[in-house]
């Protein structure tokens, strides 16, 4: 039975990715448009490739007169037309990065009030799409504390747009007199445009008063010179600037749970903005999934997505999706009919070649016969080996997408086995 619940969560997953692929939204946002003038476009983020060739097969080489794309590494699928294509780091930048952001913005450089600057954004554009204020050993280093320490999205893009020259609606400031067309793939709960991708064509609302508060919650170690750019304000008005958004986790959410539907489960959809440690939320699913194994009516899916923060402990391989499961693993711990999925939407999570985790109630007892102790290895934040040891882990590949990540749970209560 857990075969082929394993089989349907995996199924539900890439079909709810599938179905918030960018192209076809892409197409739908430029489809009616005209532009007097020519037309730069830059594309960033992990689905940057994949929105740059959709914008290409639309408008072509009669409209789009040069253009970049900055993406994450193994993530550009071929050449697009006479498009420059760039790919650097993530989540932590690197040089190639800073030399991407350098040649995009040379790109805008002269531009006319008649001109238009295509700006395709997706997740990932923060550490992609970058030329930082403060030197990038030490940009990198401020990342680093804020993704250990367990930061909010939301909290470390407040701090991320201060220390850099793009981020913050100064990308925008930079392509006056050029208008801006922004088509946003979203992965951030509750679509805030100035936090996606930390909004380099959106006013920004977050307050200098905000990001000296979040430096002295998390004690980040900063320089002087990081000091005094954390007080400086952001554009907070930009009228040159069209925001389109075309996708986010709520769609992936309705879609997991229309998947799961025609195959049989009745589908809940518990939240689109799961935001919590990792492993709390893993733990609480975990407990839902038991509750339902013993009073459900019928088969059952629960949905949930949204982006949850894992906190770093130890020195091992692993992300937010793998953890998730495997603290699940636990709970569900010799219980049949359950099966955990979380997948992230763009087919990596963390530093690692897996998308997310997949976990039944012999996930744990496989571990321990292996000697692996699952609350050790969450300390060690090393998820991917011990459920690489389980045939745990979810590989999809990059994806052209990234609007969060997705969990499924599915629950075959008593009488259904």
């Amino acid at each position: 039975m857990e075969k082929k619940m394993r089989q349907d969560a995996e199924t539900i997953i890439r079909s709810a990715i599938h179905s918030c692929l960018p192209d076809e939204a892409v197409k739908r946002a430029l489809a009616e448009r005209s532009f007097p003038g020519k037309v730069i476009l830059v594309a960033i983020g992990k689905a940057a490739w994949r929105m740059a060739a959709a914008a290409w097969d639309t408008l072509g080489a009669n409209e789009i007169d040069r253009g970049i794309v900055l993406t994450k590494y193994g993530h550009i699928g071929g050449p697009i037309g006479n498009l420059e294509l760039h790919e650097a780091g993530h989540p932590v930048l690197d040089e190639a990065t800073v030399t991407g952001t350098e040649r995009a913005l040379e790109l805008i450089e002269g531009l006319e009030p008649e001109d238009t600057v295509l700006f395709l954004v997706s997740g990932g554009g923060s550490a992609l799409f970058e030329r930082p204020l403060v030197p990038l050993e030490e940009l990198a280093d401020i990342n680093r504390q804020l993704l250990a320490c367990g930061a909010s999205i939301g909290e470390i893009n407040t701090i991320r747009k201060r220390l850099s020259a793009v981020k913050g609606g100064r990308f925008a400031e930079q392509c006056q007199p050029a208008k801006i067309l922004a088509v946003i793939l979203s992965d951030v709960v509750g679509d805030r445009l100035d936090v996606i991708a930390s909004g380099p064509a959106v006013p920004d609302a977050s307050t200098a008063a905000e990001a000296e508060k979040i430096a002295a919650k998390y004690g980040l170690k900063l320089s002087k010179a990081a000091k005094a750019l954390l007080k400086e304000e952001t554009p907070k008005k930009l009228d040159h600037v069209e925001t389109v958004v075309t996708g986010s986790v709520s769609e992936l959410c309705r879609a997991a749970a229309l998947e799961a539907e025609k195959m049989g489960y009745r589908p809940m959809i518990l939240t689109d903005s799961l935001g919590c440690q990792a492993k709390e939320a893993g733990a609480f699913l975990g407990a839902c999934a038991c509750y339902q194994r013993a009073h459900a009516a019928e088969p059952t899916a629960l949905i949930a997505g949204g982006e949850t923060v894992v906190e770093l402990t130890g020195n091992g391989l692993g992300g937010r999706n793998q953890e998730l499961a495997l603290a699940a693993s636990e709970v569900i711990k010799g219980i049949e009919g359950i099966v955990i999925a979380s997948a992230g939407s763009d087919g990596t999570d963390g530093p690692t070649d897996a998308a997310g985790g997949i976990a039944d109630g012999s996930t744990a007892e496989i571990l321990e016969k292996q000697g692996i102790s699952i609350s050790q290895v969450l300390k060690e934040n090393d998820a991917y080996h011990a459920l690489k040891c389980c045939d745990g882990l979810l590989i999809t590949g990059p994806t052209g997408t990234n609007v969060n990540d997705v969990v499924t749970v599915l629950i075959r209560p008593k009488g259904f086995d």
